[in-house]
């Protein structure tokens, strides 16, 4: 992850007096002064911060000169420059400082002079930086951070002040200045070099407490810089932790200056599930940033989830707030890791709560088996009395039907059958699309097989299609339920209806060709094209009504009682919309929606049976003179009108035979190629081997 710099959230800005007025800061002794006469040093700048003194320190004793170097390097200790010291900045970096001394001083004292330097550079620095980050735009965790570095100075400036007071007493030597400066050398200095990086790179939030934590353990070795690096991050995290708490505990974002590692999408609102096919609100309402600080990488997940669930209940307005007591304080360090307990008690927490609740007062189970009975013809019923009403209306070209016609013979189907008992159907309804269900796979992105859909060019849109091949029915789903049932399940939904629709359909015109054969019966016609097509119709049939056992028995049923036992053992909502979502690609691969190759000669095949099914009227009146049957039943004639004499009719119009002829030549090629496909698919999709074993057992019957 990359780390995160300050955001451009609103906040208040620093008061101008505080610019204006620089005295009231630490940093009035930086300020520019008169030109000191050691100025000219090379490598540094040439604005001096104070005049130097009309006589150089080498005039006096060695003694003499101790002293005044001690009173200098305790100036120098708080960032104040001396009479023989000077600070200086660096040309080109104007946060770093260093010190110069006279050169006229005794080389012992500016060696001791010298190691004491660093810890004198690490005090500005760390003013400067406890100053410029105690500004509202650097957020909180540098508002903390400073906080914590401001209370370390003031214990740093104690200790100052107790050498000084030692110092007026004549009991400090530069041997026990150097002696007592040491302790805290190795603390000032790691942090001045976490500082100089933060500055550096701007740091702000989650990134700060990273670098924080990665120097502590960088210091493993040195056990008091680690500890108090430690202490720093804790003091810095507070903050942090204060954001995490109420998102984990209440599902609310307080983040005024966007450190924190969730963000919100406020544009997306849940009435969007119904219509957004990519559910957009579940997965981008809420979604982690960059820059997750390490100590909560590995549950960031858990973290988003929580505050996730506790914001969908209070949408429902179902207001809920984790228990929270006096030990779920969330804390960062600590052998136990104890603000991991405290997130996973909350996690556990939100999940039963929202599952209860979808399952209990939503009643998900309920709608799912609802969906079931409608969209995968469960209870079929209400489905063959809508389609004995509504034939002449789903015949019609697609521009020619009024779905609201539609919808009211689907209301009449429901209030006569056996689904009036249902509460839920008043929340199915139907809908015309305006593609066949071939187009429709292939406009559908996310589908594996769609690029196989949209390249194929072997099976065209129909010129014409009816609301047959394109009616389909959609169910209303309200809020928090959208959530399992989104946009994208009710498409996979109607999908499958789709297909099952259309098979019915199949079957039905089939089973009105088979009536007729079957009102012919009477007559003596084997050996006669008739004979000849009613064995093509019970072929038809055949494959028709093994499909469709295929598709209910084979895939629905299994696939939903295996869903229906997970969703009963799930623990948070998103295992429920997992084992949703799973069953449901599973279902649409299993009844070949998702192979091109094997759907598209199953399609070619209905085909071949529909136009088969509208041509047995004109294939029987062709063959029999029908009304000359019906005076040969009234018995107005005479024995000249016999069964031979019909069996005369069918043998003088060669084009019926020639016809049926066609149709099985060409049903048994598509059927035949259907085998081998299906044979060799079987070895990647185990589940088309009991489909294979019913399509060759078809094939054998011719």
């Amino acid at each position: 992850m990359e780390p995160t710099t300050t955001t451009t959230s609103s906040f208040p800005s620093t008061p101008r007096w505080n610019i204006d007025r620089p005295f009231l800061t630490g940093r009035f002794h930086q300020e520019a002064k008169v030109t000191s006469r050691f100025t000219e040093a090379k490598g540094f700048s040439v604005d001096s911060f104070s005049a130097g003194p009309d006589k150089a320190i080498g005039c006096f004793d060695a003694a003499v000169q101790e002293l005044i170097v001690i009173d200098d390097l305790l100036s120098a200790m708080v960032g104040i420059e001396g009479r023989y010291i000077l600070i200086k900045r660096v040309r080109g970096k104007e946060d770093n400082v260093t010190f110069q001394v006279d050169p006229s001083m005794d080389l012992a004292l500016q060696e001791l002079a010298k190691k004491i330097f660093p810890l004198c550079e690490s005090f500005i620095m760390i003013n400067q930086f406890v100053e410029s980050r105690s500004q509202f735009k650097n957020g909180l965790v540098n508002h903390a951070f400073a906080a914590a570095l401001r209370a370390l100075l003031l214990d740093y400036q104690a200790m100052v002040a107790q050498l000084e007071h030692q110092f007026q007493l004549g009991r400090l030597s530069m041997q026990g200045l150097w002696f007592y400066c040491q302790p805290m050398m190795g603390s000032m200095q790691a942090l001045s070099t976490v500082i100089q990086k933060a500055s550096t790179n701007n740091f702000a939030g989650s990134a700060v407490l990273n670098l924080l934590q990665s120097q502590a353990k960088a210091m493993a070795g040195d056990n008091a810089v680690r500890s108090l690096l430690e202490k720093m991050t804790q003091c810095a995290s507070n903050a942090y932790l204060g954001i995490l708490e109420r998102w984990v505990y209440e599902g609310v974002i307080d983040d005024p200056y966007g450190e924190f590692f969730i963000a919100e999408n406020k544009s997306l609102q849940k009435e969007s599930l119904t219509l957004d096919y990519d559910a957009k609100f579940w997965r981008q309402r809420y979604s982690l940033k960059d820059g997750i600080p390490s100590f909560l990488a590995n549950i960031a997940g858990k973290i988003l989830t929580t505050g996730k669930y506790l914001n969908v209940m209070r949408e429902c307005g179902h207001h809920v707030q984790v228990p929270v007591s006096e030990n779920s304080k969330l804390m960062i360090f600590g052998s136990n890791h104890h603000y991991l307990e405290c997130i996973k008690a909350a996690y556990d927490f939100a999940s039963s709560e929202l599952l209860n609740l979808i399952k209990e007062k939503y009643d998900l189970i309920g709608k799912l088996r609802s969906i079931k009975h409608y969209l995968l013809l469960d209870q079929g019923d209400f489905l063959v009395h809508f389609m004995d009403i509504s034939r002449d209306e789903l015949t019609k070209k697609i521009d020619e039907i009024s779905v609201e016609k539609l919808q009211s013979l689907l209301d009449l189907a429901l209030r006569t059958t056996a689904a009036a008992a249902d509460p839920c159907n008043e929340d199915l309804t139907c809908c015309v699309e305006r593609s066949s269900l071939l187009k429709r796979l292939g406009a559908l992105k996310d589908l594996e097989a769609s690029r196989t859909f949209s390249d194929g060019n072997d099976l065209e849109e129909p010129v014409s299609i009816t609301g047959l091949e394109t009616f389909s029915l959609s169910y209303k789903v309200q809020w928090p339920l959208s959530i399992v049932i989104s946009r994208k399940a009710l498409t996979k939904y109607q999908l499958i209806f789709r297909f099952l629709f259309h098979c019915k359909h199949v079957d039905r015109q089939l089973c009105g060709a088979w009536q007729v054969h079957q009102g012919v019966r009477a007559l003596k016609m084997r050996g006669t094209a008739i004979s000849r097509s009613s064995l093509l119709c019970r072929s038809m049939l055949k494959f028709i009504n093994s499909l469709l056992h295929y598709l209910t028995f084979e895939v629905l049923e299994p696939n939903w009682h295996i869903m229906h036992s997970r969703l009963q053992t799930a623990k948070s909502i998103d295992e429920v919309v997992q084992h949703h979502d799973f069953f449901l690609d599973k279902c649409l691969r299993e009844c070949l929606l998702l192979l091109p190759e094997v759907l598209k000669k199953v399609e070619k095949l209905k085909s071949l049976c529909l136009q088969y099914a509208a041509a047995t009227q004109w294939l029987i009146s062709s063959s029999i003179d029908i009304p000359k049957l019906d005076e040969l039943s009234d018995g107005s004639v005479g024995n000249s009108r016999s069964p031979s004499r019909a069996l005369k009719l069918t043998t003088r119009n060669p084009s019926v035979a020639d016809s049926i002829l066609k149709f099985e030549k060409e049903f048994n090629a598509e059927l035949l190629s259907l085998g081998p496909i299906l044979s060799s698919s079987s070895q990647a999709e185990p589940y088309l081997t009991h489909l294979a074993q019913w399509i060759l057992g078809v094939g054998k019957d011719q």
